[in-house]
C-alpha cells in the first residue's frame, strides 16, 4: 500500500525508551503507600502506546517520570540509553485541562515554548515555526485569539501544537480528549493520526477509552489496579495502518480485543 504521510527522517528505529524496574513509593503517616511497583516496558522510537486501567493504579504518575517531573522511587528510565532525571525539550506533556496561559493567544501560547526551548532562533524563524503548528492543527485563523475565546476542542489543538513545535521526541498525552464532545473527540484522534505518521513520534498516552486506545495505538498497555499497581497485560494491535474507523467496527477481530480489554478491566480487576 503507498503510503500516505511524508515520514521525518530525525527519527530512527534505534532511539527508544526503556522502562526498567521502576516503582514511586510515598511514605505516609501509615506507612509507605506503593504506587506503581517494578514496571518494565520498552518502547520502540515511533511507536504509539495506550496505557488503560482504572482511576488510581498509577498510569499519570508512570508518566509524570517519563515527563521528568517525578523520579522513580526504584528503578530507571532512559531515553537513547541517557537517565530521566528532569523535564526537558525531547518530552513534552499534553494535558486534559490544556495548560495554556488564559492571557496569552494561541500564537503567544506557542511561541513562548518556542522562545524558551530555541531562544538562539530568530524572530522571523520562530513566526514561521508557530504558523507552521497553527497551519497543522487547522487553527491559523484563530491564532490571535486567547482561550477563553476558543472552543475545548481548539483549545486541545493549540495544547498539541505548542508540543509538536519544539519537536520532541517523546509527546505525552494523559486524558487528551476525554473532556470533548465525541465528534470533536474523534477528529482530533484522527488529526493525532496524520500528525504521529508525519513526524513519526513516539506517543505515551493515558486514555480511559477502549474503542480510542484500539483505534489509536500500536499497543495498549493495561493496568493493574492500585495500590502496588504494575502491567497486567499488554495487547499488540493487529491493524495495518493507516486506519479506518469504520472498517475496524466491521471487522470481528476488533471486537475480539475490545472484549479482552473489558474482561481484563471488569472481570479480573473490576472495582
Amino acid at each position: 500500500m503507498e503510503t500516505l504521510y511524508r515520514l521525518d527522517p530525525r527519527f530512527t528505529a534505534t532511539q527508544h525508551l526503556r522502562i526498567d524496574g521502576v516503582s514511586k513509593v510515598y511514605p505516609t503517616a501509615n506507612g509507605d503507600h506503593v504506587v506503581l511497583e517494578d514496571i518494565h516496558l520498552e518502547v520502540s522510537s515511533g511507536e504509539f502506546i495506550c496505557f488503560i486501567g482504572h482511576s488510581g493504579c498509577g498510569k499519570t504518575t508512570l508518566l509524570n517520570m517519563v515527563a521528568g517531573f517525578t523520579r522513580p522511587t526504584r528503578g530507571e528510565i532512559t531515553l537513547n540509553g541517557v537517565p530521566v532525571r528532569h523535564p526537558g525539550p525531547d518530552r513534552m506533556m499534553v494535558f486534559q485541562n490544556y495548560a495554556l496561559l488564559p492571557w496569552l493567544t494561541a500564537y503567544q501560547n506557542i511561541e513562548l515554548a518556542v522562545k524558551s526551548v530555541y531562544p538562539q532562533k530568530t524572530r522571523q524563524r520562530r513566526r514561521e515555526i508557530v504558523e507552521e503548528h497553527l497551519e497543522l492543527v487547522g487553527l491559523t485563523a484563530a491564532a490571535h485569539k486567547r482561550p477563553a475565546q476558543l472552543s475545548g476542542g481548539m483549545k486541545q489543538r493549540v495544547a498539541i501544537a505548542r508540543a509538536l513545535a519544539i519537536r520532541p521526541e517523546v509527546l505525552i498525552l494523559d486524558e487528551p480528549f476525554g473532556a470533548l464532545d465525541a465528534i470533536t473527540k474523534e477528529e482530533l484522534q484522527d488529526e493525532l493520526l496524520k500528525i504521529w505518521h508525519t513526524h513519526r513520534l513516539t506517543v505515551l498516552m493515558i486514555t480511559h477509552d477502549i474503542d480510542e486506545a484500539l483505534y489509536l495505538a500500536d499497543r495498549v498497555v493495561m493496568m493493574t489496579n492500585g495500590p502496588a499497581a504494575h502491567i497486567g497485560e499488554i495487547l499488540e494491535i493487529p491493524f495495518p495502518r493507516p486506519r479506518r474507523r469504520s472498517q475496524l467496527l466491521e471487522n470481528p477481530q476488533y471486537y475480539d480485543l475490545r472484549n479482552q480489554v473489558v474482561d481484563f478491566l471488569y472481570t479480573r480487576f473490576g472495582h
